[in-house]
């Protein structure tokens, strides 16, 4: 006990230092916000390839003959796959020049268009294109990997970088056209912040060049393979994503909301091998990452934090607690949608030293167990976000498009947890007879 207060009182503190933490806090919040974009992205390349594709490997409806027409309504789910999977760094570098912006005291629409100029800025308008056995230089493009999964990390520095110049420039009100005070408020605004915002965009220009000058490679080449890829390995392999879990299982067993404190580091990570995956499906190419974000949610996550769905079922099969019983039963519908605060709360799970450990152990298990199948050919590696309030099973068809190895993983992790769960079930049946 003495032990479990010390970590506890420990993780408190680390928590009340991370939630205090301005970047953390923003960079959480934005893909929190843009999770429905990704979702909508992902929804639309599932109706694609179910509904209109006559090319894909899976089951879909334009392959029977009767409803071949379907093909022709493809255009309506690619150009919103396009629109949200491949514009999503742009979205998360506007996002976070918004709220960055609004946190320093700027006008939020100001801060979130000189965040979109910066991140544009940094990355080249030319791309190789090649037109059969012949290479050509386009000029005036913008090529899908600044704007898809491999420009997200570039896109979440350049919106706090630019916003931290911009507020600074414009605060030290050196820079500051005054006008008269008959002048519209908006039309002030404009030439309060017009020096300051070129000098941002020219001092992050200057900067690329620099920087491309010195290295041959620009911002983005060096963002993306010194700091995206070697942390996406780290956390996308199963020792980080593990340890990542962990983590935030630790915090659950205090009080504290475990995937909020992780979430800024797992969400841009996760994200961008979802996002990857995705995109190399829709090339027909190999799917590279087997932990991503709908691995975390359908073989670690079965009915909230701790797999509490193998919980509720072990205390319907062996609990005498009636208490337990009830509890299970308010808990059974929202735990079937991923909500088990009614059990972590209720239970209580939280400062409940006995259930520590199948609560923080349960997950790490089924990951183990999520990314062997994977790994040797069993299950599918997953490649369309779903939300996280899925029942599962459903999301496990979903996010690997109807892989039945994904699906016999997923119930095998449930009744694994069912079955590490049921000891420390009977141990709370003894404590009622003491």
């Amino acid at each position: 006990m003495k032990l479990f207060d010390k970590m506890s009182d420990k993780l408190v503190v680390i928590a009340d230092k991370v939630g205090r933490l301005l970047y953390i806090n923003i960079i959480r919040d934005t893909f929190s916000l843009l999770m429905p974009l990704v979702i909508a992205g992902a929804l639309c390349t599932l109706a694609s390839n179910v509904i209109c594709s006559t090319t894909t490997a899976g089951p879909s409806l334009a392959k029977i003959s009767s409803l071949a027409f379907l093909e022709d309504f493809t255009p309506i789910f690619t150009a919103i796959n396009f629109a949200t999977l491949n514009f999503f760094a742009v979205a998360v570098a506007m996002m976070i020049g918004a709220s960055l912006g609004a946190k320093r005291g700027l006008n939020s629409t100001v801060s979130s268009v000189v965040a979109l100029a910066s991140y544009i800025t940094v990355c080249s308008s030319t791309m190789n294109v090649t037109f059969g056995e012949e290479t050509q230089v386009v000029s005036n493009v913008l090529s899908g990997d600044y704007t898809g999964s491999k420009g997200l990390f570039l896109a979440i520095i350049m919106g706090i970088v630019s916003v931290e110049l911009l507020a600074k420039m414009i605060k030290s009100g050196k820079l500051a056209i005054h006008m008269p005070d008959m002048v519209p408020p908006n039309v002030t605004l404009a030439f309060q912040i017009l020096f300051p915002a070129c000098l941002t965009l020219l001092i992050i220009s200057v900067f690329e060049f620099a920087v491309t000058s010195l290295t041959g490679m620009g911002l983005f080449e060096l963002i993306y393979s010194l700091v995206q890829v070697p942390l996406s390995s780290v956390v996308t392999g199963l020792p980080g994503i593990l340890l990542l879990m962990f983590v935030s299982q630790c915090f659950w067993m205090i009080g504290i909301h475990g995937n909020q404190m992780i979430s800024a580091i797992r969400d841009p990570l996760l994200t961008a091998a979802i996002l990857a995956n995705s995109e190399a499906f829709e090339k027909g190419l190999e799917l590279p990452n087997t932990v991503n974000q709908a691995f975390w949610y359908v073989f670690m996550q079965n009915g909230g934090s701790g797999c509490t769905l193998g919980l509720i079922i072990a205390i319907f099969l062996v609990s005498k607690r009636q208490d337990h019983r009830a509890i299970a039963k308010l808990s059974l519908a929202p735990g079937i949608f991923g909500i088990n605060e009614t059990m972590t709360f209720g239970l209580p799970i939280v400062l409940n030293p006995l259930m520590a450990i199948p609560f923080i152990f349960t997950p790490l298990i089924c990951g183990v167990i999520g990314y062997v199948a994977t790994e040797i050919g069993f299950a599918a590696k997953m490649m369309y976000v779903v939300p996280w309030t899925t029942p599962p099973i459903i999301n496990g068809w979903l996010a690997s498009a109807g892989d039945i190895g994904v699906l016999v993983t997923q119930l095998i992790c449930i009744a694994v947890s069912v079955i590490t769960y049921l000891p420390f079930v009977l141990m709370m049946n003894r404590q009622t007879v003491e």
